[in-house]
């Protein structure tokens, strides 16, 4: 039987009920949950009255603006919002809107992952939730418009895919294709983000045209991972070569990680659970400094930008589905005390100098922190992660809210708001602020009690867990059915191929077994029994290899300076985790005393890792 991998959040949502904390009583949790619901309507009203259909809101001006291809963004990427909130009348008459008014035979060049994660995941979302009567939100009259304009979209973006890496290009034009002239670079997120919309797609309509495109690039992706399982931020999609080799958890790279454990827990394929095991294990060996991360070249492993970004605070929500929770829980504290101190999490924040990073000032509302504090609090019930969404929603009302909606901040320090307002703010942000407030009231939503069970996209559209979608390529084989034929299957990149222990010396680790018999209960688990190849090991099974290149310099150099860091590491352990529950405060310790300490771990990672940090994030830092 197919190993399972703990998904502690969606199987705790069907436990009692949640504990509030001390500060924020039953009532006032109720009273959060309708600000909440208040804001999105704020907002999402000013768009409708200002902007519609363009694509997004101007808040300040109570204008608006074409950003993306100019098909009404904001309200497709809303759509699931309406449904979450039950608002019936709303979202009945926007699908019927979109059904009559969009389509996409439009001479435009657009991003590929935007498309993907905002229009495809939005129209797809809707589809699922307007077209079944048990999600209570059916549609009358719909009859899968939103499937026939999400697989007419795919269709024209699947130009892109033509690359001799199977990596997309960055951009397509939805009527003539790929530009002769487009760019070969792409970034790892937005070649390696696809994956879920492109699978459900492909399921929904029978056409495996889709979900294959987007697993090809994947594999593409991480054949040329380094020697020691890290990806670079940037690659050529022609050649397959690395053009900015700085490996991280954040900017251009962030979904990459999250999508092969999705993609796992949404098909149920295990080629991705392979694949992430050994990006997430090479990611806390290399990037984690607790309870912050860092970017390091991917070969070496030498650091070269000692850097917090606002991007990378997903990753504490990804770790609760991974069932990794300590560290998630230390991490999240660590990126809350950047928050707190500023009223808003800065696009970089830098480490070394623990002060705002030049040029990386503003908040543009990103959802990230909020998705992670409501995962933890999914998962743990602990009464902190209410506190910090109440500090969070305090912060947007009173330094984000403007005439017609919510503002960018342009500096989290002066708190200078700018006209714009992305469509992700009402996709993701105020729904996540939502979804945690609600699930400490009654959690009486479609996703805490409803149907299916959900995997969120990352741009929070939530995409159900049917067996249409779950089960499709579900079959019984018997074992040594994958050894027919060549041993690496029919996915042949190299014949280097080579187990992760040969290829950096480490013992392979394998997911604590107590903590995997805890995900009975996980998305798209199958009695069925699928075969294996005794004496194969994974790389060999799925025939994923790695392109090698050439080492450089940095990487004879990083082997000594990463035994140095991890030497030093360890005792920084003994230094900074004092308590056994790493966010409860000790007997007298302030708040503001726990936060001054989290930020002052930092400066302890870049005292072991960077003597040099200035000098050496400019000369390591590798742009081939």
């Amino acid at each position: 039987m197919r190993p399972l991998l703990l998904y502690v959040a969606l199987a705790i949502a069907y436990t009692g009920a949640a504990t509030l904390a001390d500060g924020v009583s039953p009532q006032e949790a109720r009273q959060l949950r309708d600000e909440v619901r208040d804001m999105f309507y704020h907002a999402f009203n000013g768009y409708m009255e200002h902007a519609f259909p363009l694509d997004e809101l101007r808040p300040l001006s109570c204008k608006g603006e074409d950003s993306l291809g100019g098909y009404a963004l904001t309200l497709i990427d809303s759509l699931d919002t309406l449904a979450l909130l039950g608002d019936r009348e709303n979202f009945s008459s926007a699908v019927e809107w979109v059904s009559r008014n969009v389509q996409f035979n439009i001479d435009k060049t657009v991003s590929v992952f935007e498309t993907t994660i905002r229009i495809l995941g939005g129209l797809l979302s809707a589809h699922l939730i307007a077209s079944d009567y048990v999600t209570g939100m059916k549609v009358q009259n719909y009859n899968n418009e939103l499937l026939h304009l999400a697989e007419d979209l795919a269709l024209r973006m699947l130009p892109a895919f033509d690359t001799p890496t199977g990596i997309p290009f960055g951009s397509v034009n939805l009527r003539h294709g790929v530009d002769e002239n487009e760019s070969k670079i792409t970034s790892t997120a937005g070649g390696g983000t696809l994956t879920l919309e492109f699978g459900v797609l492909g399921r929904l309509t029978n056409n495996t045209i889709f979900e294959r495109v987007t697993k090809n690039a994947v594999r593409g992706i991480w054949a040329r991972r380094s020697k020691i399982d890290l990806v670079g931020a940037h690659i050529n999609v022609f050649s397959g070569e690395w053009t900015q080799k700085d490996a991280g958890i954040g900017t251009s790279i962030d979904s990459f990680y999250e999508y092969l454990l999705k993609a796992y827990l949404l098909f149920g394929d295990e080629e991705y659970l392979f694949m992430f095991q050994e990006a997430y294990k090479a990611a806390m060996r290399y990037l984690h400094h607790d309870p912050w991360y860092v970017e390091v070249n991917m070969n070496s492993a030498a650091t070269v930008w000692p850097l917090f970004n606002s991007l990378q605070a997903f990753w504490p929500g990804l770790q609760v589905l991974a069932g990794d929770i300590d560290p998630a829980i230390r991490t999240h504290a660590a990126f809350f005390s950047v928050w707190k101190k500023y009223g808003f999490t800065p696009e970089g924040f830098n480490l070394a100098t623990l002060s705002v990073q030049n040029g990386q000032r503003s908040y543009p509302l990103r959802p990230e922190l909020i998705e992670s504090t409501y995962w933890l609090y999914k998962a743990t019930r602990d009464s902190r992660y209410l506190e910090v969404g109440r500090d969070m929603l305090a912060s947007l009302q009173y330094g984000a809210k403007c005439p017609c909606g919510y503002c960018h901040i342009s500096d989290v320090e002066s708190h200078k708001q700018d006209d714009h307002m992305e469509s992700f703010f009402l996709a993701e942000t105020v729904k996540y602020l939502w979804l945690l407030f609600d699930l400490a009231v009654d959690s009486d939503n479609i996703v805490e009690s409803g149907p299916y069970k959900y995997i969120f996209s990352t741009e929070g559209h939530f995409l159900p867990a049917t067996p249409e979608i779950s089960l499709a390529n579900e079959h019984c084989s018997y074992i040594g059915a994958f050894c027919k034929g060549d041993e690496r299957g029919s996915y042949e990149i190299s014949s280097n191929i080579r187990d992760s222990k040969d290829r950096n010396g480490t013992q392979k680790v394998e997911f604590d077994a107590s903590l995997i018999a805890k995900s009975l209960d996980l998305v798209g688990a199958t009695s069925f029994v699928k075969g294996n190849c005794v004496g194969l090991t994974h790389a060999q099974k799925f025939g994923i290899s790695y392109f090698e290149e050439k080492e450089d310099q940095s990487t004879v150099e990083g082997k000594e300076i990463r035994t140095e860091l991890e030497e030093k590491t360890e005792i920084g352990d003994d230094n900074t985790v004092e308590n056994e529950n790493p966010g409860k405060l000790s007997d007298g310790e302030t708040s503001e005393e726990k936060d001054e300490e989290f930020l002052k771990i930092s400066q302890f990672v870049i005292k072991g890792d960077n003597k040099n940090v200035n000098q050496e994030a400019q000369t390591t830092h590798d742009d081939s």
